[in-house]
């Protein structure tokens, strides 16, 4: 028989332990409720802050004064030198390839380093226009080459990206995509960042060859990449234009543009302008972000809009303006900026168009699309043609100072310096001009 004693001492054990089990069970849920909240808080600093994956502000390059020594000739692809000498059009010389030329070329220590369709890299007296080396890759070069550090990087359709030693042309590495480079690299700190074919974004160590990341698109990357204040910004034939974190390949904007882009941006005061292939030029703040699934749900939206059942959905994030050129306005040819006034190709003309408030300045028409991008050297804008021109207009007014004719379509872009113009054609040849 138990006593009471027994019964009052087996109550206030199980009293214990009761309270014991509470006391457990409220320490899990603090300490579950706190884990999820540090997660929550580390899900809103890695997806919408700077303060686990911040923006490196220094990877960015700045060519020396007077240096064209890559596409759009620098990391913004600004497309432009200032000063620059007025020149007057006289043929300085010519040098034939095997092959049409596509490829834009760059200038650096009095060589002219350019790509031809004939599978060659070119390496031309940027005084005479004679050979001074050339590489043979495994298909046509396309990609315009860029100078760095003695070293000349380009892209082949064979999928390969080389580099060469500039003086020489000895190979010191190449890389390896799946498929053909046609982006023009760019390189920052030590780093090459360059679109493949293959749907991809890579980012290269240039000294040695090896990837660091990369970074996958929906589709075709032609466009070649800007690289400023610590992102990496370059559009996709998959029609959206991408803002990615230098430093580690993570993305930070998918911007869409409602058709291809092909055409490689341009970036000057933090703001991107770019164009796709449908005729409408974006103005893009590379550094907002996605809010989540944005995309994805603005397509419902946007539908659901349309049949009038739902408000109108807010402007796409990094959306500051568009300018519309036409929906019948071809437009491959890549922006100059100078001077807060954008230059860009579009269907048949060239425009000048405000920066600040996109509004039109000047229009210039030619006979055939202009596909090349236009390159401004102090207060001359010169551009080709397919019509087979290259054209020097007076950069304020848009009026024609001169015009050469090659033999056949201008694709290639042009680049200036120490006086001369230099220019790839259809035909085959490099041309300069004082």
């Amino acid at each position: 028989m138990v006593s009471d004693i027994d019964k009052l001492v087996s109550r206030e054990e199980l009293e214990l332990k009761r309270r014991a089990n509470l006391k457990r069970r409220r320490i899990i849920l603090i300490s579950s409720l706190g884990i999820v909240c540090l997660l929550v808080i580390f899900f809103v600093l890695y997806q919408f802050t700077d303060v686990i994956f911040g923006l490196t502000q220094t990877i960015q390059s700045s060519p020396r004064t007077g240096e064209w020594a890559m596409f759009r000739r620098d990391t913004g692809h600004s497309g432009a030198l200032d000063p620059g000498a007025a020149l007057s059009g006289t043929p300085k010389w010519t040098f034939t390839t095997g092959a049409p030329i596509d490829s834009s070329p760059a200038v650096f220590d009095g060589t002219v380093y350019i790509g031809s369709r004939d599978h060659n890299l070119y390496a031309l007296d940027a005084a005479t226009g004679e050979l001074r080396w050339k590489f043979t890759t495994g298909s046509w070069v396309v990609s315009s080459p860029i100078v760095a550090g003695g070293v000349v990087y380009f892209g082949s359709n064979d999928g390969e990206l080389y580099a060469l030693d500039a003086a020489t042309g000895v190979k010191k590495w190449s890389f390896s995509a799946r498929y053909a480079i046609r982006s023009s690299p760019a390189i920052a700190d030590g780093v090459i960042y360059v679109g493949s074919d293959d749907y991809s974004v890579y980012a290269i160590k240039a000294d040695t060859g090896a990837k660091l990341w990369q970074f996958k698109t929906d589709n075709m990357v032609y466009s070649s990449p800007v690289v400023m204040d610590g992102l990496v910004v370059v559009g996709s034939v998959d029609g959206y234009v991408y803002s990615i974190n230098a430093k580690n390949g993570r993305l930070r904007l998918k911007f869409h543009a409602k058709s291809s882009v092909v055409a490689s941006p341009a970036m000057v005061d933090g703001i991107v302008y770019v164009s796709n292939i449908r005729g409408s030029l974006y103005a893009i703040d590379p550094k907002a972000r996605n809010w989540p699934l944005e995309n994805r749900l603005r397509v419902i939206w946007e539908a659901l809009y349309i049949y009038g059942v739902a408000p109108r959905p807010p402007s796409a994030s990094g959306y500051v303006g568009l300018y519309p050129l036409g929906f019948f306005a071809r437009t491959t040819s890549s922006p100059a900026i100078v001077e807060k006034v954008i230059y860009l190709g579009s269907g048949n003309d060239l425009l000048a168009i405000e920066a600040a408030t996109l509004k039109l300045l000047w229009t210039f028409k030619t006979a055939e699309p202009v596909t090349s991008s236009p390159a401004v050297a102090g207060q001359v804008v010169y551009v080709g043609g397919q019509d087979g021109h290259l054209y020097a207009l007076d950069r304020a007014t848009g009026n024609r100072l001169w015009d050469i004719t090659t033999g056949d379509k201008i694709t290639s872009s042009p680049a200036f310096d120490a006086g001369t113009v230099y220019v790839g054609s259809q035909d085959g040849k490099v041309y300069a001009f004082n």
